[in-house]
Protein backbone atom coordinates (compact mmCIF):
# COMPACT_ATOMS: atom_id res chain seq x y z
CA UNK A 1 0.00 0.00 0.00
CA UNK A 2 1.44 3.34 -1.39
CA UNK A 3 1.80 6.56 0.48
CA UNK A 4 -1.55 8.08 -0.97
CA UNK A 5 -3.40 4.87 -0.23
CA UNK A 6 -2.31 5.08 3.00
CA UNK A 7 -3.47 8.47 3.66
CA UNK A 8 -6.86 7.24 2.35
CA UNK A 9 -7.41 4.85 4.42
CA UNK A 10 -5.63 6.06 7.92
CA UNK A 11 -7.78 9.51 7.80
CA UNK A 12 -11.27 8.18 6.56
CA UNK A 13 -11.56 4.69 7.13
CA UNK A 14 -11.21 2.08 9.47
CA UNK A 15 -9.90 -1.89 8.22
CA UNK A 16 -14.22 -2.42 8.40
CA UNK A 17 -14.96 0.43 5.62
CA UNK A 18 -16.68 2.58 8.39
CA UNK A 19 -15.58 6.08 8.69
CA UNK A 20 -13.02 7.04 11.28
CA UNK A 21 -12.27 10.57 10.51
CA UNK A 22 -14.42 12.86 8.37
CA UNK A 23 -15.99 16.02 10.76
CA UNK A 24 -19.48 14.35 10.15
CA UNK A 25 -21.34 12.58 12.75
CA UNK A 26 -21.78 9.09 12.09
CA UNK A 27 -23.42 8.06 15.10
CA UNK A 28 -26.31 5.88 15.25
CA UNK A 29 -28.56 9.06 14.55
CA UNK A 30 -26.68 10.46 11.33
CA UNK A 31 -29.06 11.75 8.42
CA UNK A 32 -27.73 13.44 5.29
CA UNK A 33 -30.28 16.02 5.57
CA UNK A 34 -29.73 17.33 9.30
CA UNK A 35 -26.00 16.82 9.17
CA UNK A 36 -24.97 17.61 5.77
CA UNK A 37 -27.13 19.75 4.05
CA UNK A 38 -28.51 22.16 7.08
CA UNK A 39 -24.75 21.99 8.70
CA UNK A 40 -23.73 23.45 5.32
CA UNK A 41 -26.62 26.01 5.23
CA UNK A 42 -25.90 27.28 9.12
CA UNK A 43 -22.14 27.60 8.08
CA UNK A 44 -22.48 29.35 4.79
CA UNK A 45 -26.12 29.77 3.72
CA UNK A 46 -25.53 31.67 0.68
CA UNK A 47 -23.29 28.84 -0.54
CA UNK A 48 -23.98 27.68 -4.12
CA UNK A 49 -25.12 24.02 -4.15
CA UNK A 50 -26.86 23.88 -7.76
CA UNK A 51 -26.94 25.41 -10.83
CA UNK A 52 -29.73 24.29 -13.04
CA UNK A 53 -30.28 24.57 -16.65
CA UNK A 54 -34.03 23.74 -18.43
CA UNK A 55 -33.76 21.20 -21.30
CA UNK A 56 -34.31 23.93 -23.72
CA UNK A 57 -31.92 26.15 -21.88
CA UNK A 58 -34.53 29.22 -21.47
CA UNK A 59 -34.17 28.89 -17.54
CA UNK A 60 -31.02 28.44 -14.82
CA UNK A 61 -31.60 28.87 -11.08
CA UNK A 62 -28.50 29.10 -8.83
CA UNK A 63 -29.66 27.32 -5.40
CA UNK A 64 -27.74 27.77 -2.27
CA UNK A 65 -27.39 25.28 0.35
CA UNK A 66 -30.32 27.49 2.31
CA UNK A 67 -32.51 26.94 -0.55
CA UNK A 68 -32.19 23.62 -0.21
CA UNK A 69 -32.43 23.51 3.09
CA UNK A 70 -35.51 25.66 3.15
CA UNK A 71 -37.41 23.85 -0.13
CA UNK A 72 -36.50 20.56 1.62
CA UNK A 73 -38.16 20.92 4.77
CA UNK A 74 -40.85 22.86 2.92
CA UNK A 75 -41.48 19.76 0.69
CA UNK A 76 -41.13 17.18 4.04
CA UNK A 77 -43.75 19.34 5.77
CA UNK A 78 -45.76 18.72 2.02
CA UNK A 79 -45.58 15.17 2.29
CA UNK A 80 -46.32 15.05 5.69
CA UNK A 81 -49.92 16.52 4.75
CA UNK A 82 -50.46 14.30 2.08
CA UNK A 83 -49.73 11.31 5.04
CA UNK A 84 -46.21 10.04 3.55
CA UNK A 85 -44.48 8.61 6.81
CA UNK A 86 -41.43 7.12 8.16
CA UNK A 87 -40.73 3.96 6.28
CA UNK A 88 -42.78 4.73 3.53
CA UNK A 89 -41.55 4.15 -0.09
CA UNK A 90 -41.77 7.06 -2.25
CA UNK A 91 -41.35 6.58 -6.20
CA UNK A 92 -39.49 10.16 -7.20
CA UNK A 93 -39.97 10.25 -11.59
CA UNK A 94 -38.35 13.82 -12.03
CA UNK A 95 -35.78 13.57 -14.75
CA UNK A 96 -33.03 16.54 -14.04
CA UNK A 97 -35.70 18.87 -12.17
CA UNK A 98 -34.39 20.59 -9.52
CA UNK A 99 -37.74 19.56 -7.54
CA UNK A 100 -35.97 15.66 -7.24
CA UNK A 101 -33.30 17.32 -4.68
CA UNK A 102 -35.97 19.08 -2.39
CA UNK A 103 -38.10 15.66 -2.63
CA UNK A 104 -35.07 13.59 -1.92
CA UNK A 105 -33.82 15.47 0.97
CA UNK A 106 -37.34 15.78 2.43
CA UNK A 107 -37.84 12.62 2.55
CA UNK A 108 -34.51 11.38 4.18
CA UNK A 109 -35.45 13.93 6.69
CA UNK A 110 -38.89 12.63 7.29
CA UNK A 111 -37.28 8.76 6.98
CA UNK A 112 -39.34 7.91 4.70
CA UNK A 113 -37.81 5.69 1.41
CA UNK A 114 -36.90 7.07 -1.55
CA UNK A 115 -36.67 4.88 -5.39
CA UNK A 116 -35.77 6.85 -7.69
CA UNK A 117 -37.18 5.78 -11.17
CA UNK A 118 -36.61 6.91 -14.86
CA UNK A 119 -38.89 9.15 -17.05
CA UNK A 120 -38.30 5.71 -19.90
CA UNK A 121 -40.57 3.73 -18.15
CA UNK A 122 -44.05 2.53 -19.27
CA UNK A 123 -46.87 1.02 -18.51
CA UNK A 124 -45.43 -2.62 -17.55
CA UNK A 125 -42.23 -1.56 -15.95
CA UNK A 126 -43.91 0.88 -13.85
CA UNK A 127 -46.38 -1.61 -12.64
CA UNK A 128 -43.72 -4.12 -12.02
CA UNK A 129 -41.80 -1.15 -9.85
CA UNK A 130 -44.98 -0.28 -7.62
CA UNK A 131 -45.57 -3.52 -6.94
CA UNK A 132 -42.13 -4.82 -5.78
CA UNK A 133 -41.22 -1.87 -3.95
CA UNK A 134 -45.10 -1.64 -2.19
CA UNK A 135 -44.92 2.24 -3.33
CA UNK A 136 -47.01 4.44 -1.02
CA UNK A 137 -46.70 7.49 -3.27
CA UNK A 138 -45.51 8.56 -6.49
CA UNK A 139 -43.88 12.22 -7.41
CA UNK A 140 -43.52 12.53 -11.14
CA UNK A 141 -42.64 15.06 -13.78
CA UNK A 142 -45.62 16.60 -16.07
CA UNK A 143 -42.63 16.71 -18.80
CA UNK A 144 -43.86 13.76 -21.17
CA UNK A 145 -46.17 10.26 -21.26
CA UNK A 146 -44.34 9.35 -18.27
CA UNK A 147 -47.51 10.45 -15.49
CA UNK A 148 -49.83 8.59 -18.26
CA UNK A 149 -48.50 5.52 -18.06
CA UNK A 150 -48.35 5.70 -14.34
CA UNK A 151 -52.03 6.34 -14.50
CA UNK A 152 -52.26 2.62 -17.07
CA UNK A 153 -50.29 1.11 -13.76
CA UNK A 154 -52.76 2.40 -10.66
CA UNK A 155 -55.28 -0.31 -11.96
CA UNK A 156 -52.43 -3.37 -11.04
CA UNK A 157 -51.04 -0.79 -8.09
CA UNK A 158 -53.10 -0.97 -5.27
CA UNK A 159 -50.44 0.48 -2.87
CA UNK A 160 -50.61 3.44 -4.91
CA UNK A 161 -52.22 6.18 -2.75
CA UNK A 162 -50.57 9.57 -2.79
CA UNK A 163 -50.07 11.18 -6.62
CA UNK A 164 -48.26 14.33 -6.41
CA UNK A 165 -47.67 15.93 -10.57
CA UNK A 166 -44.65 18.56 -11.08
CA UNK A 167 -45.05 20.86 -13.35
CA UNK A 168 -48.63 20.61 -13.86
CA UNK A 169 -52.51 20.37 -12.78
CA UNK A 170 -54.09 17.24 -13.53
CA UNK A 171 -57.09 15.20 -12.35
CA UNK A 172 -56.65 12.88 -9.84
CA UNK A 173 -53.34 14.42 -9.11
CA UNK A 174 -51.53 16.82 -6.39
CA UNK A 175 -50.29 20.03 -7.59
CA UNK A 176 -46.52 19.94 -6.60
CA UNK A 177 -46.29 23.86 -7.10
CA UNK A 178 -49.78 25.01 -6.70
CA UNK A 179 -49.86 23.04 -2.86
CA UNK A 180 -45.97 23.35 -1.53
CA UNK A 181 -46.10 26.80 -0.88
CA UNK A 182 -48.34 27.18 1.72
CA UNK A 183 -45.87 25.29 4.08
CA UNK A 184 -43.57 26.40 6.38
CA UNK A 185 -40.07 25.92 5.58
CA UNK A 186 -39.35 24.34 9.19
CA UNK A 187 -38.92 20.94 9.79
CA UNK A 188 -37.58 20.02 13.22
CA UNK A 189 -35.16 17.07 13.45
CA UNK A 190 -37.83 14.46 14.18
CA UNK A 191 -36.45 12.31 17.74
CA UNK A 192 -38.12 9.41 19.89
CA UNK A 193 -39.34 6.39 17.48
CA UNK A 194 -39.77 9.11 14.46
CA UNK A 195 -35.92 9.74 14.60
CA UNK A 196 -33.94 7.70 11.77
CA UNK A 197 -31.21 5.23 12.25
CA UNK A 198 -28.08 5.12 10.12
CA UNK A 199 -28.88 1.45 9.65
CA UNK A 200 -32.32 2.05 8.38
CA UNK A 201 -33.46 2.11 4.64
CA UNK A 202 -32.94 4.93 3.17
CA UNK A 203 -32.77 4.46 -0.61
CA UNK A 204 -33.84 1.83 -3.03
CA UNK A 205 -32.43 1.62 -6.67
CA UNK A 206 -34.08 -1.24 -9.22
CA UNK A 207 -30.70 -2.86 -10.61
CA UNK A 208 -30.50 -2.06 -14.61
CA UNK A 209 -29.16 -6.09 -14.88
CA UNK A 210 -29.29 -7.61 -18.37
CA UNK A 211 -31.27 -10.00 -17.80
CA UNK A 212 -34.69 -10.86 -15.76
CA UNK A 213 -36.35 -8.24 -13.89
CA UNK A 214 -34.93 -5.89 -11.93
CA UNK A 215 -34.17 -6.71 -8.24
CA UNK A 216 -34.21 -3.62 -5.96
CA UNK A 217 -31.23 -3.14 -4.08
CA UNK A 218 -31.90 -1.25 -0.69
CA UNK A 219 -29.30 0.81 0.72
CA UNK A 220 -28.93 2.89 4.35
CA UNK A 221 -28.56 6.19 5.61
CA UNK A 222 -25.21 5.15 5.87
CA UNK A 223 -24.82 4.68 1.68
CA UNK A 224 -24.52 8.89 1.91
CA UNK A 225 -21.12 8.20 3.66
CA UNK A 226 -20.07 5.85 1.26
CA UNK A 227 -19.78 8.49 -1.20
CA UNK A 228 -17.00 11.35 0.38
CA UNK A 229 -14.51 8.89 -1.70
CA UNK A 230 -16.68 9.08 -4.87
CA UNK A 231 -16.46 13.22 -4.70
CA UNK A 232 -13.11 13.73 -2.90
CA UNK A 233 -10.71 11.02 -4.39
CA UNK A 234 -12.40 10.04 -7.66
CA UNK A 235 -14.12 13.34 -9.04
CA UNK A 236 -12.25 15.57 -7.26
CA UNK A 237 -14.71 17.91 -6.36
CA UNK A 238 -13.88 20.92 -4.34
CA UNK A 239 -15.57 23.46 -2.22
CA UNK A 240 -15.49 26.15 -4.97
CA UNK A 241 -16.19 24.06 -8.05
CA UNK A 242 -18.72 23.36 -9.99
CA UNK A 243 -19.31 19.23 -11.01
CA UNK A 244 -21.16 18.11 -13.80
CA UNK A 245 -22.26 14.69 -14.01
CA UNK A 246 -24.30 13.77 -16.77
CA UNK A 247 -27.18 11.28 -15.60
CA UNK A 248 -30.82 10.83 -15.34
CA UNK A 249 -31.92 10.97 -11.39
CA UNK A 250 -33.58 8.07 -11.84
CA UNK A 251 -30.00 5.68 -11.84
CA UNK A 252 -28.09 5.14 -9.26
CA UNK A 253 -24.93 7.35 -11.47
CA UNK A 254 -27.17 10.76 -10.38
CA UNK A 255 -26.80 10.14 -6.39
CA UNK A 256 -23.12 9.31 -6.99
CA UNK A 257 -22.14 12.35 -9.39
CA UNK A 258 -25.01 15.01 -8.62
CA UNK A 259 -25.43 14.81 -4.46
CA UNK A 260 -24.11 13.16 -1.85
CA UNK A 261 -20.05 13.15 -2.69
CA UNK A 262 -20.08 16.86 -3.94
CA UNK A 263 -22.45 18.27 -1.37
CA UNK A 264 -20.61 16.68 1.66
CA UNK A 265 -17.24 17.83 -0.04
CA UNK A 266 -19.39 21.55 -0.24
CA UNK A 267 -19.25 21.65 -3.71
CA UNK A 268 -22.10 22.72 -5.91
CA UNK A 269 -23.36 20.26 -8.89
CA UNK A 270 -24.47 21.82 -11.87
CA UNK A 271 -27.60 19.90 -13.34
CA UNK A 272 -29.07 20.13 -17.07
CA UNK A 273 -32.64 18.85 -17.54
CA UNK A 274 -32.37 17.41 -21.44
CA UNK A 275 -34.34 14.96 -23.07
CA UNK A 276 -31.66 13.91 -25.44
CA UNK A 277 -27.86 13.83 -25.85
CA UNK A 278 -26.46 16.42 -27.62
CA UNK A 279 -22.83 16.68 -27.95
CA UNK A 280 -22.26 20.25 -28.93
CA UNK A 281 -24.86 21.46 -26.62
CA UNK A 282 -22.77 19.63 -23.66
CA UNK A 283 -19.60 21.18 -25.06
CA UNK A 284 -21.00 24.44 -24.87
CA UNK A 285 -22.28 24.44 -21.30
CA UNK A 286 -19.36 23.06 -19.58
CA UNK A 287 -17.89 26.40 -21.42
CA UNK A 288 -20.48 28.80 -20.58
CA UNK A 289 -20.82 27.72 -17.11
CA UNK A 290 -17.38 26.90 -16.44
CA UNK A 291 -17.34 23.40 -14.83
CA UNK A 292 -14.51 22.44 -13.04
CA UNK A 293 -15.17 18.59 -12.68
CA UNK A 294 -16.96 16.31 -15.21
CA UNK A 295 -18.09 12.61 -15.38
CA UNK A 296 -20.13 10.80 -18.05
CA UNK A 297 -20.28 6.97 -19.73
CA UNK A 298 -17.90 6.09 -22.44
CA UNK A 299 -20.14 6.05 -25.00
CA UNK A 300 -20.94 10.07 -24.54
CA UNK A 301 -16.97 10.64 -24.41
CA UNK A 302 -16.87 8.66 -27.87
CA UNK A 303 -19.62 11.28 -28.95
CA UNK A 304 -17.15 14.23 -27.87
CA UNK A 305 -13.94 13.05 -29.29
CA UNK A 306 -16.03 12.93 -32.90
CA UNK A 307 -16.59 16.79 -32.63
CA UNK A 308 -14.56 19.62 -33.43
CA UNK A 309 -13.22 20.08 -29.16
CA UNK A 310 -10.83 22.93 -30.47
CA UNK A 311 -13.79 24.79 -31.10
CA UNK A 312 -14.91 25.28 -27.47
CA UNK A 313 -13.12 27.18 -24.27
CA UNK A 314 -12.83 23.66 -22.38
CA UNK A 315 -10.24 25.75 -19.97
CA UNK A 316 -12.60 25.68 -16.80
CA UNK A 317 -12.10 21.70 -16.93
CA UNK A 318 -9.49 20.81 -14.43
CA UNK A 319 -10.99 16.79 -14.19
CA UNK A 320 -12.77 14.20 -16.06
CA UNK A 321 -14.30 10.51 -14.80
CA UNK A 322 -16.03 7.91 -16.24
CA UNK A 323 -17.97 5.08 -15.32
CA UNK A 324 -21.27 3.07 -16.36
CA UNK A 325 -19.34 0.60 -18.86
CA UNK A 326 -15.76 -0.06 -20.13
CA UNK A 327 -13.48 2.51 -21.29
CA UNK A 328 -11.95 1.86 -24.27
CA UNK A 329 -8.14 3.21 -24.61
CA UNK A 330 -8.73 4.89 -28.15
CA UNK A 331 -11.44 7.05 -26.37
CA UNK A 332 -8.78 8.05 -23.68
CA UNK A 333 -6.16 8.71 -25.95
CA UNK A 334 -8.14 10.75 -28.38
CA UNK A 335 -9.54 13.02 -25.35
CA UNK A 336 -6.35 13.43 -23.57
CA UNK A 337 -4.75 14.63 -27.24
CA UNK A 338 -7.59 16.85 -27.43
CA UNK A 339 -8.08 18.50 -23.91
CA UNK A 340 -5.05 18.06 -22.04
CA UNK A 341 -6.94 15.55 -19.58
CA UNK A 342 -6.66 11.45 -18.47
CA UNK A 343 -10.33 10.31 -18.16
CA UNK A 344 -9.86 8.88 -14.76
CA UNK A 345 -12.09 5.97 -14.80
CA UNK A 346 -14.56 4.23 -11.83
CA UNK A 347 -15.91 1.15 -11.51
CA UNK A 348 -19.06 0.30 -9.35
CA UNK A 349 -22.30 -1.02 -9.05
CA UNK A 350 -26.31 -0.24 -7.90
CA UNK A 351 -25.31 -2.21 -5.03
CA UNK A 352 -21.98 -0.27 -4.34
CA UNK A 353 -20.59 2.96 -3.93
CA UNK A 354 -17.57 3.28 -6.02
CA UNK A 355 -15.39 0.40 -5.50
CA UNK A 356 -12.51 0.74 -8.38
CA UNK A 357 -11.12 3.95 -9.40
CA UNK A 358 -8.22 5.83 -10.79
CA UNK A 359 -7.85 8.20 -7.99
CA UNK A 360 -6.42 12.04 -7.54
CA UNK A 361 -2.96 11.54 -7.71
CA UNK A 362 -2.69 8.34 -9.37
CA UNK A 363 -1.23 7.98 -13.15
CA UNK A 364 -4.18 6.54 -14.94
CA UNK A 365 -3.67 3.44 -17.05
CA UNK A 366 -5.51 3.35 -19.91
CA UNK A 367 -7.87 0.49 -20.05
CA UNK A 368 -7.62 -0.22 -16.42
CA UNK A 369 -10.57 0.72 -14.09
CA UNK A 370 -8.18 2.02 -11.34
CA UNK A 371 -7.08 0.40 -7.50
CA UNK A 372 -9.30 -0.72 -4.55
CA UNK A 373 -10.80 1.78 -2.79
CA UNK A 374 -10.11 1.56 0.50
CA UNK A 375 -13.62 1.60 1.99
CA UNK A 376 -13.78 -1.84 0.78
CA UNK A 377 -11.58 -4.85 1.37
CA UNK A 378 -11.28 -5.99 -2.41
CA UNK A 379 -10.19 -9.23 -3.33
CA UNK A 380 -10.03 -11.18 -6.85
CA UNK A 381 -10.79 -15.05 -6.29
CA UNK A 382 -11.65 -17.73 -8.17
CA UNK A 383 -14.53 -19.92 -8.18
CA UNK A 384 -13.59 -21.73 -5.02
CA UNK A 385 -13.29 -18.14 -3.55
CA UNK A 386 -9.46 -18.81 -3.25
CA UNK A 387 -6.83 -15.51 -3.94
CA UNK A 388 -5.74 -15.70 -8.07
CA UNK A 389 -2.56 -14.51 -8.37
CA UNK A 390 -1.19 -10.86 -10.38
CA UNK A 391 -2.68 -11.76 -14.51
CA UNK A 392 -4.66 -14.20 -13.66
CA UNK A 393 -8.70 -13.56 -13.86
CA UNK A 394 -10.94 -13.92 -10.87
CA UNK A 395 -14.10 -12.30 -9.49
CA UNK A 396 -14.33 -9.41 -7.91
CA UNK A 397 -15.40 -9.68 -4.71
CA UNK A 398 -15.85 -7.43 -1.16
CA UNK A 399 -14.70 -8.73 2.19
CA UNK A 400 -17.56 -8.53 4.69
CA UNK A 401 -16.04 -10.94 7.19
CA UNK A 402 -15.91 -7.85 9.51
CA UNK A 403 -19.09 -6.64 8.56
CA UNK A 404 -20.67 -4.62 6.20
CA UNK A 405 -18.56 -1.37 4.84
CA UNK A 406 -20.90 1.87 4.41
CA UNK A 407 -22.21 2.09 1.14
CA UNK A 408 -22.45 -1.84 0.23
CA UNK A 409 -26.29 -2.30 -0.05
CA UNK A 410 -28.72 -4.10 2.87
CA UNK A 411 -30.22 -6.64 0.85
CA UNK A 412 -32.50 -7.07 -2.52
CA UNK A 413 -35.85 -6.24 -0.83
CA UNK A 414 -38.29 -9.11 -1.54
CA UNK A 415 -35.39 -11.59 -2.58
CA UNK A 416 -33.85 -13.09 0.15
CA UNK A 417 -32.28 -15.79 -2.24
CA UNK A 418 -30.37 -13.78 -4.40
CA UNK A 419 -29.14 -11.99 -1.49
CA UNK A 420 -28.51 -15.03 -0.06
CA UNK A 421 -26.62 -15.69 -3.47
CA UNK A 422 -24.48 -12.96 -3.68
CA UNK A 423 -23.20 -12.62 -0.04
CA UNK A 424 -21.88 -15.54 1.31
CA UNK A 425 -19.00 -17.36 3.86
CA UNK A 426 -17.84 -13.32 4.39
CA UNK A 427 -18.25 -12.27 0.52
CA UNK A 428 -19.85 -9.95 -1.06
CA UNK A 429 -19.85 -11.69 -5.03
CA UNK A 430 -20.25 -8.25 -7.67
CA UNK A 431 -20.43 -11.09 -10.16
CA UNK A 432 -17.82 -9.26 -12.63
CA UNK A 433 -14.60 -10.75 -13.54
CA UNK A 434 -11.18 -8.59 -14.08
CA UNK A 435 -7.54 -9.44 -13.71
CA UNK A 436 -4.67 -7.19 -12.18
CA UNK A 437 -1.36 -6.01 -12.36
CA UNK A 438 1.75 -5.77 -10.50
CA UNK A 439 0.84 -2.59 -9.17
CA UNK A 440 -2.91 -3.27 -8.08
CA UNK A 441 -4.53 -1.41 -11.10
CA UNK A 442 -7.59 -4.06 -11.92
CA UNK A 443 -8.15 -4.45 -15.78
CA UNK A 444 -12.23 -5.40 -16.49
CA UNK A 445 -12.79 -8.50 -18.64
CA UNK A 446 -16.87 -9.08 -17.96
CA UNK A 447 -19.61 -10.40 -16.17
CA UNK A 448 -18.79 -13.73 -15.00
CA UNK A 449 -21.53 -15.11 -17.31
CA UNK A 450 -19.92 -13.42 -20.49
CA UNK A 451 -16.65 -14.82 -20.74
CA UNK A 452 -15.84 -16.70 -23.91
CA UNK A 453 -14.89 -20.04 -24.32
CA UNK A 454 -13.32 -21.06 -27.78
CA UNK A 455 -11.10 -23.69 -29.17
CA UNK A 456 -9.88 -23.95 -25.40
CA UNK A 457 -9.34 -20.57 -25.00
CA UNK A 458 -10.42 -17.81 -22.21
CA UNK A 459 -11.50 -14.42 -24.25
CA UNK A 460 -12.47 -11.36 -22.36
CA UNK A 461 -14.77 -9.60 -24.71
CA UNK A 462 -13.82 -6.06 -23.62
CA UNK A 463 -10.18 -6.46 -24.69
CA UNK A 464 -11.69 -7.70 -28.76
CA UNK A 465 -14.34 -4.67 -28.24
CA UNK A 466 -11.39 -2.43 -27.20
CA UNK A 467 -9.66 -3.42 -30.51
CA UNK A 468 -12.13 -3.17 -32.27
CA UNK A 469 -13.04 0.74 -30.91
CA UNK A 470 -10.05 1.93 -32.54
CA UNK A 471 -11.24 1.69 -36.14
CA UNK A 472 -12.36 5.62 -36.61
CA UNK A 473 -15.78 3.93 -38.48
CA UNK A 474 -16.83 2.38 -35.65
CA UNK A 475 -19.40 3.60 -32.82
CA UNK A 476 -20.42 0.90 -30.63
CA UNK A 477 -19.51 -2.48 -30.76
CA UNK A 478 -20.45 -5.67 -28.49
CA UNK A 479 -18.28 -9.19 -28.53
CA UNK A 480 -20.60 -11.98 -28.02
CA UNK A 481 -19.86 -15.98 -27.68
CA UNK A 482 -22.19 -17.73 -30.07
CA UNK A 483 -22.64 -21.46 -30.18
CA UNK A 484 -20.10 -23.66 -32.57
CA UNK A 485 -20.19 -27.23 -32.73
CA UNK A 486 -16.44 -26.53 -33.51
CA UNK A 487 -15.10 -24.25 -31.40
CA UNK A 488 -17.59 -24.66 -28.43
CA UNK A 489 -18.07 -21.05 -28.89
CA UNK A 490 -17.58 -18.36 -31.67
CA UNK A 491 -15.98 -15.01 -31.52
CA UNK A 492 -18.42 -12.74 -32.72
CA UNK A 493 -18.60 -9.06 -33.07
CA UNK A 494 -22.06 -7.06 -33.98
CA UNK A 495 -20.84 -3.54 -34.69
CA UNK A 496 -22.85 -0.10 -35.22
CA UNK A 497 -21.15 2.29 -37.78
CA UNK A 498 -20.44 5.91 -37.33
CA UNK A 499 -22.20 7.76 -39.93
CA UNK A 500 -21.46 7.60 -43.39
CA UNK A 501 -20.19 4.74 -43.15
CA UNK A 502 -21.52 1.85 -44.80
CA UNK A 503 -21.85 -2.43 -44.41
CA UNK A 504 -19.90 -4.44 -46.78
CA UNK A 505 -17.76 -7.72 -46.82
CA UNK A 506 -14.53 -5.70 -47.41
CA UNK A 507 -15.50 -4.12 -44.01
CA UNK A 508 -15.80 -7.34 -42.00
CA UNK A 509 -12.87 -8.05 -43.61
CA UNK A 510 -10.87 -5.46 -42.40
CA UNK A 511 -11.92 -5.50 -39.30
CA UNK A 512 -10.94 -9.14 -38.86
CA UNK A 513 -7.61 -8.36 -40.07
CA UNK A 514 -7.13 -5.51 -37.79
CA UNK A 515 -8.00 -7.24 -34.59
CA UNK A 516 -6.05 -10.17 -36.15
CA UNK A 517 -2.62 -7.96 -36.03
CA UNK A 518 -3.69 -6.23 -32.95
CA UNK A 519 -4.54 -8.70 -30.57
CA UNK A 520 -3.58 -12.13 -30.16
CA UNK A 521 -5.15 -13.56 -33.34
CA UNK A 522 -6.93 -16.40 -31.57
CA UNK A 523 -9.41 -13.43 -30.83
CA UNK A 524 -10.88 -12.28 -33.76
CA UNK A 525 -14.21 -12.36 -34.12
CA UNK A 526 -14.84 -15.13 -36.94
CA UNK A 527 -18.03 -13.81 -37.41
CA UNK A 528 -19.14 -10.15 -37.76
CA UNK A 529 -22.46 -8.47 -37.78
CA UNK A 530 -23.93 -4.92 -38.34
CA UNK A 531 -26.91 -3.53 -36.50
CA UNK A 532 -28.80 0.05 -36.68
CA UNK A 533 -28.85 0.07 -32.90
CA UNK A 534 -27.94 -2.55 -29.99
CA UNK A 535 -30.19 -3.76 -28.48
CA UNK A 536 -29.93 -1.65 -24.41
CA UNK A 537 -31.50 -1.66 -20.95
CA UNK A 538 -33.16 1.44 -20.17
CA UNK A 539 -29.93 2.92 -18.38
CA UNK A 540 -28.06 2.17 -21.56
CA UNK A 541 -26.48 -1.23 -21.28
CA UNK A 542 -26.27 -3.59 -23.86
CA UNK A 543 -28.21 -6.70 -23.50
CA UNK A 544 -26.00 -9.31 -24.38
CA UNK A 545 -28.43 -12.07 -23.25
CA UNK A 546 -30.69 -10.78 -25.97
CA UNK A 547 -28.39 -10.05 -28.16
CA UNK A 548 -26.67 -13.76 -28.47
CA UNK A 549 -30.60 -14.62 -28.96
CA UNK A 550 -30.66 -12.14 -31.76
CA UNK A 551 -27.38 -13.63 -33.41
CA UNK A 552 -28.25 -17.05 -32.76
CA UNK A 553 -31.84 -17.31 -34.58
CA UNK A 554 -30.27 -14.87 -37.87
Amino acid sequence: MDLLYKKFAIEEYDETGKLSYLGFNAEDGYNFAYDCVDQIAAKDPGKLAMAWVSGDLSEEKMLSFADIRDESMRTANYFCSLGIKKGDTVMLILKRHYTFWHCIVALHRIGAVAVPATNQLLEHDIAYRFGKANIKAVVCTSDGIVSSECEKAFKDSPSVAIKVLVGAKKEGWHDYFGEVQQFSASFPRPTGQAATHKDEPMLMYFTSGTTGYPRLASHAHTYSLGHIFTGRHWHNTNPNGLHFTISDTGWGKSVWGKLYGQWLSESAVFTYDFDRFDAPTILSLIAKYKITTFCAPPTMYRFFIKEDLAAYDLSSLEYACTAGEALNPEVFNKFKEYTGLSIMEGFGQTETTLSLANMVGDVPKPGFMGRPNPQYRLRLVDSEGKDVAPGETGEIVIDISLGKPYGLFLGYVGDEAATKACMHDGLYHTGDTAWKDEDGYYCFVGRTDDLIKSSGYRISPFEVESVIMEMPFVLECAVIGLPDELRGHLVTAVIVLAKGNEASENLKAEIQNYVKTHTAPYKYPRRVEFLEELPKTISGKIKKAELRSMMSNN
